[in-house]
């Protein structure tokens, strides 16, 4: 890729992550419904403020009094999530560019793979728009808050992908044939590590969506017993009725423990499989696992520290950062083990075709 593609890459990535960051401080600040509409705010561009726009917006909503300190968390996450869509935009125009202008070997290969995964991505952005229409419109129901927050994390993890992929091209020269064997054999498991990273991800997205963070506010313990009461078949229901305002949660405490239970659980079996996984990739990709290892460390860290001081506003936004920090180290470790274990299949001279056109445009 072009190094222009490179640099608007990594730019759109840090915004993602810097948008999932601002998302998850909007929503535990409880301004998710700041704005009672959607894309505007009480029928405005911005927050109303003077005493002239909160009588019309009042009038508007009148279930829904303006309060400028949440109103603004809300305005501000959309536009730069704006920005963030018309990045991605920018991007899957410059890929489609590229390859249009790529010679007809190069778009029969990795040309052609590289306008997939940006033109999926506006589609995916897409979606997370309407996500952001109807965590507003559906007020705060946990089934589209945690679809909105999954889509965040899979848009933030896609683009990091993308920006390795714009960094690395293998060569078959470089590996033993024991190394390739070796990734090929542990590359199930590090998939494996990344669907339990995000079925743990909706585990955490659907404790927050039914504010079940402070179900157990100490910690082994819940609520001071190892086996308090707990209403599994009601904590995840997915079939909560649409209508009522669900800001606050509407679930009583035994189903909010169970999913403060089943989070708490999730991450110790995740934990474990994590580390058996990483010792089983220590000899192939050792960097890449202990940045594994220091996002869990630091992660389960926040996690514990969240309870005990019941949920700060900054430790509970660094957990939500942490879990897309431990996401991303296990995306580049599942992308450094795919690198290696193909890397015997591709042919040596369609890499030294790919690493002509590659360098003569870096040099341009």
């Amino acid at each position: 890729m072009t190094i222009t593609i490179r640099r608007i890459a990594i730019l759109t990535t840090l915004l993602a992550a810097f948008v999932v960051a601002l998302g998850a401080y909007t929503r535990l600040k409880d301004a998710g419904l700041g704005c009672p509409d959607w894309p505007g705010c009480y029928g405005f561009l911005t927050v109303p403020e003077s005493a002239q726009e909160v009588k019309i917006a009042e009038a508007l909503f009148p279930d829904a009094p303006v309060e400028a300190e949440k109103g603004w968390p809300e305005m501000i996450h959309r536009y730069f999530a704006s920005f963030l869509g018309l990045l991605i935009l920018i991007q899957a125009a410059l890929c489609f560019k590229y390859y249009q202008r790529s010679s007809p070997s190069a778009k029969a290969d990795r040309a052609r793979s590289s306008i997939k995964l940006p033109f999926f991505l506006v589609g995916l952005v897409i979606f997370q728009g309407l996500f952001g229409m109807w965590t507003v419109t559906l007020k705060l129901w946990p089934q589209v808050v945690s679809g909105h927050l999954l889509g965040g994390f899979a848009t933030l993890s896609l683009l990091f992908l993308h920006v390795l992929r714009s960094f690395n091209y293998a060569s078959e020269n470089e590996l033993p044939k024991q190394t390739v064997q070796c990734a090929s054999g542990v590359f199930k498991w590090t998939l494996l590590g990344l669907g339990l990273v995000l079925g743990q991800i909706f585990l955490g997205a659907w404790t927050a969506a039914n504010y079940a963070a402070l179900a157990c506010p100490d910690f082994p313990t819940c609520q001071g017993e190892w086996l308090p009461e707990m209403n599994f078949p009601q904590g995840f229901n997915l079939a909560q009725s649409i209508g009522p305002n669900y800001l606050g949660g509407l679930m009583d405490s035994a189903s909010r423990v169970a999913i403060h239970i089943t989070h708490r659980l999730g991450a110790l079996l995740l934990s474990v499989y994590i580390i058996w996984m990483l010792w089983q990739v220590r000899n192939v990709a050792r960097m890449a696992a202990l940045l594994v290892l220091a996002a869990l460390v630091l992660q389960i860290i926040l996690g514990i520290v969240n309870v005990l001081w019941l949920i700060p506003l900054p430790v509970a936004v660094a957990h939500n950062a942490g879990g897309a920090l431990l996401l991303l180290t296990v995306v580049n470790l599942n992308y450094r083990l795919y690198l290696l274990k193909t890397v015997r299949l591709l042919k040596p001279v369609r890499q030294r075709d790919e690493m002509t056109i590659i360098n003569s445009e870096a040099s341009s």
